[in-house]
């Protein structure tokens, strides 16, 4: 299944790419102003793909919303291996590729930079979501781990915080050393964060 995207092109000569997945119901230009916002000399090619199911009650989702926390597994197959199958198909190396996401967005960024059997991203942005507990994935939990971003609002009222603080033990657990944020906000990503994840994003500079 090959995914709808928006793609932002790099000032000059890319030098790797930032994926950015967006929530439920939202679509592919929802997250295309963080881009710039992440990356603001464009020194990496930019994408926003869309989920590929339409559900109730519109926009785009990446897999069916039973439980938080706990996606559909047949619904998740099928957003996890179209975006799986799109991210491999970019003209960059796994460790050249940025990958974020919030709310849902942000678990499908966990689901590919983690998952068993998939390459380590170049960096890891995980901004209102969950490490998925789900039928048919599981991390891999085997250091190293690139550079992982976590950021979540205390006041939450869709994803809850603790779904956060639950991902940060299970990393640290394995030995890696996620930058993490908790934010006086509800389920939006603040701006004040920005700057600490321009830093994570340019770390793709210096591999």
């Amino acid at each position: 299944m090959s995914l709808v995207a928006l793609e932002r092109p790099a000032a000059g000569e890319p030098e790797g790419a930032l994926v950015l997945f967006h929530g439920r119901g939202a679509d592919e230009h929802d997250l295309f102003p963080l881009l710039d916002a992440l990356d603001p000399e464009r020194r990496l090619q930019g994408y926003t793909p869309r989920g590929p199911l339409a559900l109730p009650p519109g926009g785009a989702h990446w897999y069916v919303v039973p439980r938080v926390g706990y996606p559909d597994p047949e619904t998740f197959d099928v957003g996890y291996t179209a975006a799986a199958e799109w991210l491999d198909a970019l003209p960059f190396p796994p460790e050249r590729i940025v990958v974020g996401g919030f709310s849902q967005g942000a678990v499908m960024s966990y689901a590919l930079g983690l998952g068993k059997g998939r390459p380590r991203p170049a960096a890891l942005l995980a901004l209102s979501g969950f490490i998925p507990t789900v039928d048919g994935w599981e991390p891999d939990l085997e250091p190293p781990f690139p550079p992982i971003a976590i950021v979540h609002g205390v006041h939450d009222p869709v994803i809850s915080v603790e779904f956060a603080r639950a991902a940060r033990a299970v990393l640290e657990e394995a030995g890696a050393e996620p930058l993490y944020r908790e934010l006086p906000i509800e389920h939006w990503i603040d701006p004040a964060v920005l700057p600490e994840l321009r830093e994570v994003v340019s770390a793709i500079h210096s591999v």
